[in-house]
């Protein structure tokens, strides 16, 4: 893991970018990592906030898992691995269906989905994504990623409006989605692609001065201790966790395409070709979820808030990310931290998910547009229709144990309806 240094280590110059096998001195690189700790931190600390999950176990698990990927990838493609917002939907309905505060059944379906992923990144090593994309064609891939991101909107209304039982939430939420807003719009560069987790610092100020957050919990944690690990069910002496797989395993489609997006986004900012670490860049993302899955964190994905530090920066160093990793290890070391995380209010979720959800319906739209879907072909318009609509309000169907939510029944849906009536078109011509 030697990297060479770029210029004099110093300065990179307009016409210049640090590859990943390179590095400015020390003292910078380790600046860049901080920030790209700051770029995922807002979206990484909301996943166990929002499910329950410990927040020092979910930065463990960031930590190790960036590192991990960095060693599969062969230290060539850099990034950060932080919470998967695809796993909220599903570990929600796995608690629901469970005693209050169980989450190992929710620990079981984000390892059951890793071991998934890792398999298929280990498959396309060997035959490449062409299946892939043949089992799951854009309409079909921008249907699911969408209707994930949708699935969860009602759960986005009861924090901007649950007044009742945490009095000015809504203000909190309108404050924290206007705060982002106009982050967004008012600062180009690094600090506009931050205005995730710097919304979130404005709603809890505002949180604060309406008395909405209490720190007594704060105030009592350890500056120093391991993180609150748990472990995952046992299929076998609760072979109703069986039943959740098919809430947990569309996620994978998810995952894959983000993977497969950044792998690319990569290799035309750095003008390379990096297909051919698709696979590996699976592998990685699958055993480091599988990771989280056996020890209580959430299920890891690349973050294309990373991608903005880098396009912002110019610096592609995996060095930087080696830092990044062991900035977010040590952080999961302090209960502190975890406690502060958790004063967090529904106000500022509100806001905050308002925007981040819908951005992750938005993922699969961007799918269609990247890949030129025709919707004035009756296939594609009904392949999206029918799958929208069932992920959207959320239908159930329960077989024995088996529990099918409407992610679950929308990406079947979507798979059926395109190859059933892709099926018929041929035989009729």
């Amino acid at each position: 893991m030697a990297w060479k240094l770029h210029g004099d280590g110093n300065v990179v110059s307009q016409d210049e970018i640090v590859l990943p096998e390179e590095r400015l001195s020390w003292i910078r690189t380790i600046g860049f990592g901080a920030q790209h700790v700051v770029a995922m931190f807002g979206a990484t600390f909301l996943v166990p906030l929002i499910t329950g999950f410990s927040p020092t176990a979910t930065l463990f698990f960031s930590g190790i898992g960036t590192m991990l990927f960095l060693l599969i990838t062969r230290n060539q493609m850099p990034s950060y691995l932080g919470s998967s917002f695809a796993f909220i939907a599903p570990i929600m309905a796995a608690k629901a269906a469970g005693p209050e505060g169980d989450l190992s059944r929710a620990s079981f379906g984000i390892l059951a989905t890793g071991i998934l992923f890792a398999l298929i990144g280990f498959i396309v090593t060997k035959t490449g994504t062409g299946w892939i994309n043949a089992l799951m064609p854009p309409v079909v891939m921008g249907a699911v990623v969408a209707l994930i991101g949708l699935n969860l909107a009602p759960a986005v209304k009861n924090n901007f409006m649950s007044n009742e039982f945490h009095p000015h939430s809504t203000p909190i939420a309108l404050i924290t989605l206007g705060a982002i807003l106009l982050i967004t719009v008012l600062f180009k560069g690094l600090i506009g692609r931050l205005s995730i987790v710097l919304g979130v610092f404005v709603g809890y100020i505002a949180a604060l001065l309406y008395g909405a957050v209490d720190l007594e919990a704060v105030e009592k944690a350890d500056w120093l201790g391991l993180p609150e690990f748990h472990t995952p069910g046992n299929p076998f002496a609760d072979p109703t966790l069986w039943g959740l797989l098919p809430a947990f395993l569309p996620v994978v489609l998810v995952l894959i395409a983000e993977n497969v997006g950044h792998v690319k986004s990569v290799g035309l900012m750095i003008n390379r070709d990096l297909d051919p670490l698709t696979g590996r860049a699976l592998i990685a993302d699958g055993l480091s979820t599988v990771l989280a899955g056996f020890g209580g964190g959430s299920g890891t994905t690349t973050y294309g808030e990373n991608i903005g530090v880098m396009a912002a920066t110019r610096v592609y160093s995996t060095a930087a990310y080696w830092v990044a990793g062991i900035f977010a290890l040590s952080l999961s070391f302090s209960p502190k931290v975890g406690a502060l995380i958790n004063t967090i209010p529904p106000g500022v979720l509100g806001g905050v998910t308002v925007a981040l959800y819908g951005l992750i319906g938005l993922i699969g739209i961007k799918i269609w547009i990247d890949n030129g879907v025709d919707f004035s072909k009756p296939v594609n318009q009904f392949t999206a229709a029918v799958a929208l609509i069932v992920g959207i309000a959320d239908f159930t169907f329960q077989f024995g144990s088996v529990i099918f939510n409407g992610i679950a029944l929308g990406t079947i849906s979507a798979i059926v309806v395109y190859h059933l009536m892709s099926g018929i078109t041929k035989l009729r011509k």
